[in-house]
């Protein structure tokens, strides 16, 4: 009977810091995000921030100033096989 309980406290112990440890990471996560959220990125064109926002099922940067859109690395490709699909202007110049 000690053995059981001893054992069953263990388990409950590693189950406790198994769960501290994941809300940890998750708070960790989440600090992260909010930083670079708060940071952002500067317009290249202007003095702007860069803020995400959703095209066509992509994420891609405008700015807050200049509203100049930026992608990154593959959008672009996204873009034109989105566009390419629905005979947009993107698809007809790229595709």
């Amino acid at each position: 009977m000690p053995l059981e309980l001893d054992d069953r406290g263990r388990a409950l112990e590693n189950e406790y810091f198994h769960q501290r440890e994941k809300e940890l990471l998750q708070r960790l996560k989440e600090r992260i995000e909010n930083e670079a959220k708060e940071a952002g990125l500067d317009c290249p064109r202007c003095d702007g921030k860069l803020f995400e926002t959703e095209y066509n099922g992509i994420v891609v940067d405008a700015c807050s100033i200049c509203t100049g859109v930026w992608l990154d690395a593959g959008e672009l490709v996204h873009l034109a096989v989105k566009e390419e699909k629905t005979n947009g202007w993107l698809g007809k110049l790229f595709g």
